[in-house]
């Protein structure tokens, strides 16, 4: 098939074929991954945020192929995660800015965006390493511009750029020992071959397999196992910057903005810089050992949110401990030292336990409304975390004081937030510092949540009639900040009216916790009707898998 032009509406196709292809091989890409941070799950990192701009993609899809590679750039953009993520974001986005006037291209021009990519990517990196998905890339865009004037159609030359992507990323050993030490190629680069190799089965008109690929003669050793044992290549206290910190500033527009002295301010704080943005927003990805001091420099330019901290040392630690025998893991933990800070939260649904170990906590104790845990449940949590400091996040007020409780009994140094729901426990916890202490962490996360409203959608289980409404057995109540103040019968509709209680002109960020008894459906249904009432704020969407509760939401 020779396509001397590509439009808008093929680009898409080759997006979201790239995108499956990765999210087919994600777990592969983690299993090449020789890095021990929280960004070493190269290949999920990479596969949310090519799903995340492939899903922008479907939004927008269009003849014009400017208009489908500014919507790719922007998805990705608001789901890049990690630093394989990020700097996936950021060859696209120099894609996309190459051709975002141009209706169609040829390609010539698709070469020169894949090297527009290239550089832009680089530019965002303070620090970039050669061996990694830059090369790949590199390696791939440099050749493509080579031989473009040879190749009118374009499902040719995106062979050749294949081709020369494989072959770098076999060349990447040779400039990484630590590649060639474990027996590994690079993870990132592995990742991009798998988008390319979508891009060139759609402008061949194939379709490839969910199956995940077969492992290339070079990592067919690579296992579960033996990504535990790569990760002993490194020892935990080498780790110089420990805490993997993600956050993203909503400009406020006061002042002027510039990208570069932004990031070379923050280059001070750490390593693993990556400074991304558009006209609203930042993207930053950094390491850093003071994380607290990244965030208050952001939040000189506007408001944060999407923030994440991870202890890369206790992720290490953790890998280390899990391939050890169960005899060999007693011994070391009794003997391995505390570390500083540990966190408990409390939560219903191992989609909410999944979130909340994701932006930082250590020990997540199942329980909530109906199964509250007891005070030796939660000082069982303390003991587990193994820190000399630890906060406790009931997600509940039946739970308060059985951690109050807990804390008075507990050796360590414990303090308790009193989070009384679940969108209350993932904004405080967003606002821990672990360079703080516990006093100063517990005065600020608690005036943490008193800047998140929560909503709750369960079903009634009796009649009753409370605060001038008669409910029926059945029905679904809408509760805010745990008042009741609509019902329904349908379940979709209940949650409208409850959100319409509770959105107002100040509303800049929506998180839909989905539990068990919501759909897809139901989802999608609500996410229209904010979009058409309240198109300024911005929606987040996880699969909390909580009982009782269709949905959760945290309101900002």
């Amino acid at each position: 098939m020779s396509i001397n032009v590509l439009d808008g509406k093929r680009f898409a196709e080759m997006v979201i074929q790239g995108a499956n292809h990765l999210a087919a091989n994600a777990k592969y890409v983690d299993a090449l991954n020789v890095f021990p941070v929280p960004d070493g799950d190269t290949g999920t990192n990479m596969n949310l945020s090519m799903t995340s701009g492939a899903k922008e993609v479907k939004n927008n899809v269009q003849e014009h192929i400017g208009k489908v590679g500014s919507a790719l750039a922007k998805g990705l953009l608001m789901g890049a995660r990690g630093n394989s993520g990020v700097i996936l974001s950021q060859l696209f986005r120099g894609f996309s800015k190459a051709i975002e006037t141009k209706p169609t291209i040829t390609s010539l021009e698709f070469a020169a965006a894949l090297n527009a990519g290239v550089e832009t990517a680089y530019k965002a990196v303070m620090k970039p390493v050669e061996g990694t998905i830059l090369t790949v890339a590199k390696d791939a865009a440099k050749h493509a511009v080579a031989v473009a004037p040879n190749h009118d159609n374009i499902a040719g030359l995106m062979e050749e750029v294949l081709k020369e992507a494989k072959a770098s990323l076999n060349r990447t050993p040779d400039l990484l020992p630590v590649l060639k030490e474990v027996g590994v190629v690079d993870s990132g680069g592995q990742g991009l071959v798998f988008v390319y190799e979508g891009f060139l089965a759609e402008l061949k008109g194939e379709k490839l397999s969910d199956s995940p690929s077969a492992m290339p003669k070079m990592t067919e050793l690579v296992s579960a196992e033996h990504h535990k044992n790569v990760q002993s290549h490194m020892n935990t206290e080498d780790i110089e910057f420990g805490y993997c910190t993600e956050f993203m500033v909503k400009l406020d527009g006061k002042g002027t903005f510039s990208e570069e002295n932004f990031r070379q301010d923050l280059s001070k704080f750490g390593d693993s810089l990556l400074v991304i943005s558009d006209e609203e927003v930042v993207k930053v990805h950094i390491h850093s050992e003071q994380p607290g001091d990244v965030l208050s420099y952001g939040q000189k330019y506007g408001s944060l949110i999407n923030m994440k901290i991870e202890n890369m040392r206790q992720q290490h630690s953790d890998i280390i401990s899990e391939s050890t025998t169960p005899l060999q893991t007693q011994d070391k933990e009794s003997r391995k030292e505390k570390q500083e800070y540990g966190i408990v939260a409390v939560s219903m649904g191992s989609g909410l336990a999944d979130l909340f170990r994701s932006i930082g906590a250590n020990a997540v104790i199942e329980g909530g409304q109906t199964m509250n845990p007891s005070t030796e449940d939660i000082i069982k949590a303390i003991k587990e975390v193994h820190a000399r400091k630890v906060i406790i996040l009931p997600n509940n007020k039946n739970i308060i004081m059985a951690a109050e409780q807990a804390a008075e009994v507990a050796e360590e140094e414990v303090v308790v937030i009193p989070t009384k729901t679940v969108p209350q426990g993932m904004t405080a916890l967003l606002s821990f510092n672990p360079s703080a202490d516990p006093s100063t962490n517990k005065e600020a996360m608690t005036e943490a949540i008193q800047h998140v409203k929560t909503g709750q959608l369960t079903y009634a289980v009796r009649d009753t009639s409370i605060d001038g409404l008669e409910i029926e057995t059945g029905d679904f109540m809408g509760l805010a900040d745990g008042k009741i103040v609509v019902k329904d019968r349908e379940k979709v509709k209940a949650a409208k009216n409850l959100l319409d209680e509770m959105l107002d002109e100040d509303t800049e960020i929506l998180t839909i916790l989905k539990g068990e008894d919501a759909s897809d459906e139901d989802v999608d249904s609500i996410i229209e009707y904010i979009e058409g009432k309240y198109g300024e704020v911005e929606i987040e969407v996880y699969n909390g898998k909580q009982p009782l509760y269709a949905f959760i939401f945290a309101i900002e």
